[in-house]
């Protein structure tokens, strides 16, 4: 059996980045406009490793001021994550490249819809290990990404409580609005490439609606580490 990973994203942990995220990972219907990070929150969008970083340091800076708060209000961890994470992961294109080829025969309301629910899944897996995030859990490698690519990867190790270190890759792309993770993948195990497999024959086989309702629902595909 695959061993659990206890992590904040995005968020992705964005981190996620969630790293995000949550980060891994989310967050808010797809057209609604997340919250902006608080006032002196910077986080670097030009550079995909300094960003992955800044993420963390803020989520951490939020949870140290108050993490009894977080502890006792699962709707204050939910919030945390769509103010640190969902700003800095793109959902429409991991959701895009989770349909793949179901994407082009879909309505927009059905690409809303799933929109919503893939970064609401996201968000929901990562943003509720955020409350045990700390400062000594998690680790950022150093990394060179080539001037000109729009693509990158920031691998990061995070520590569980028995000792032991668990890898943890952001993949991101470059966007108008700087540097954006779109895919977590932990002990080598894609969040959008489980998705993909799982829903793919669900979808040949009674239609993207009941996929969207599966996802709004909470499931998960089996196979998926969780953030714990």
């Amino acid at each position: 059996m695959k061993a659990k990973l206890r992590m904040k994203f995005t968020l992705g942990a964005l981190g996620m980045v969630a790293l995000a995220a949550a980060a891994v990972l989310t967050t808010a219907a797809v057209a609604a406009t997340a919250s902006a990070p608080a006032a002196g929150a910077s986080v670097n969008t030009q550079d995909p490793t300094q960003l992955v970083q800044d993420v963390a340091s803020n989520i951490l800076k939020a949870l140290d001021a108050n993490r009894s708060a977080y502890l006792n209000n699962p709707q204050k961890v939910r919030e945390l994550a769509n103010q640190y994470l969902d700003p800095y992961f793109d959902s429409r294109y991991a959701a895009q490249l989770v349909l793949g080829r179901s994407w082009r025969t879909a309505t927009e309301d059905q690409r809303t819809k799933f929109i919503e629910a893939f970064k609401n899944s996201m968000l929901q897996n990562y943003g509720n290990a955020l409350v045990n995030f700390t400062a000594n859990r998690l680790k950022v490698q150093p990394g060179h990404v080539d001037p000109g690519s729009d693509l990158a990867t920031v691998s990061t190790t995070i520590a569980r409580d028995n000792g032991t270190t668990v890898p943890v890759l952001y993949v991101l792309h470059k966007t108008p609005d700087g540097w954006k993770a779109w895919d977590v993948k932990i002990e080598g195990i894609s969040y959008v490439k489980s998705f993909r497999d799982d829903f793919a024959a669900q979808i040949d086989q009674k239609g993207l609606d009941a996929v969207i309702a599966r996802l709004q629902s909470g499931e998960r595909p089996a196979d998926l580490p969780q953030a714990k």
